[in-house]
């Protein structure tokens, strides 16, 4: 992070689900934890997300049907064209996903090194993952206790709090602080 050189992105994948999350009501003693489906589907939309660690700039895309490896190229792509304006070299530290070392952007990967490259956390640790904390502060924020009639409302939410936190701000900043 003191490298003024280098940006420092924190990137990772996530799913709202049009069905309800948690809320609070009254249960008997013997039912821990209940959870309220509002809507009997699964349906869920996906996105891609980065955050910069040095101002919370955020950069999303939502996913089509689902993570893999030539999604995940195409957000590369977004967010390489994105950190390109700060003229820093940018990191982007990520889970261990799959799509995330597959062979078919690697050719990409290695063209680009120089001024964009990867950086993969241990497995099985997103709690060393920043941006998981967008995810939980997106979900409180605009869908927890809340019931969507139709998967589009979701999206509608979300974009809303995604498109806040487009342009650097302190929330994210602080939110994701490394230091």
């Amino acid at each position: 992070m003191r490298d003024t050189r280098v940006d420092l992105w924190s990137e990772d994948e996530v799913h709202f689900q049009q069905q309800g999350s948690r809320c609070r009501m009254w249960t008997p003693p013997e039912v821990k934890d209940p959870v309220l489906f509002h809507e009997p589907t699964r349906k869920s939309v996906g996105y891609f997300g980065a955050v910069r660690l040095r101002d919370g700039k955020f950069v999303h895309r939502k996913g089509k049907e689902k993570f893999n490896a030539g999604t995940f190229l195409v957000f590369l792509k977004q967010l390489k064209k994105v950190s390109a304006k700060a003229g820093r070299k940018a990191v982007v530290i990520l889970d261990n996903a799959r799509y995330h070392h597959a062979k078919l952007h690697k050719e990409w990967r290695d063209l680009n090194a120089g001024k964009f490259g990867l950086s993969a956390l241990p497995a099985y640790s997103p709690e060393l993952n920043p941006i998981e904390r967008v995810w939980k502060l997106t979900r409180r924020k605009r869908i927890h206790n809340r019931h969507f009639v139709k998967l589009e409302h979701l999206i509608d939410e979300v974009e809303k709090q995604f498109n806040e936190w487009s342009t650097p701000n302190q929330t994210l900043r602080r939110l994701c602080a490394t230091t």
